[in-house]
């Protein structure tokens, strides 16, 4: 399982969403993700074989910035980090 460090949706097809890498139908298929800003508003719940989440809320384009993520793995462990939002 890896986590990109970085979002970019530009639209130019490269880190256009963030989600984490390594994930598929059989493996970590029930690991769920949650994404939060600084003050730990959460921002969105993703599915790991889903798109992910592409640096919006409510429809509205968030800043350059850092968020913070929160994984709950399918064994119950809990990876936490954070990542950079770069528009």
């Amino acid at each position: 399982m890896g986590v990109a460090n970085y979002l970019t949706p530009n639209g130019d097809g490269f880190n256009d969403t963030w989600n984490i890498k390594g994930a598929n139908a059989r493996l970590n298929a029930n690991t769920i993700i949650y994404n939060f800003d600084r003050y730990g508003k959460l921002l969105k719940q993703i599915n790991p074989t889903e798109e992910g989440w592409d640096g919006n809320f409510n429809g509205k384009l968030l800043p350059s910035t850092d968020y913070w993520y929160s994984i709950k793995l399918e064994d119950g462990r809990i990876v936490k980090g954070h990542f950079s939002l770069k528009r």
